[in-house]
């Protein structure tokens, strides 16, 4: 299975990465493959590219802010979490998005 992830918090610095580590530790945890790309105040880092897109099961995006370029996600199952919610709860979210995906 592989997953996509964009976090973005209001700030930019400190929710932003640690909820794209929380995600990334989580699918690990569940031998989920993921790349997460971050929307933070230095701008957009491991950038998720076409080839990226490819065999992609689903993508989470943090909904603090808006994602720039959301556009490239259509035709991909997507969930929509608050930025603290993907740090604090990212386990559950990752089990949760393995479970709608199987059902689809």
């Amino acid at each position: 299975m592989k997953f996509l992830a964009v976090t973005a918090c209001p700030s930019g610095v400190a929710h932003t990465y640690m909820s794209a580590e929380a995600l990334e530790k989580a699918a690990k945890k569940h031998g989920i493959e993921i790349k997460v790309e971050t929307q933070g105040s230095i701008g957009i880092e491991n950038q998720i590219k076409a080839e990226d897109l490819c065999g992609a099961d689903a993508v989470i995006l943090t909904k603090d802010m808006p994602i720039k370029d959301e556009e490239r996600f259509e035709g991909i199952p997507k969930v929509r979490v608050g930025v603290s919610d993907a740090v604090k709860k990212a386990e559950a979210i990752i089990i949760k998005l393995e479970k709608m995906v199987k059902e689809l």
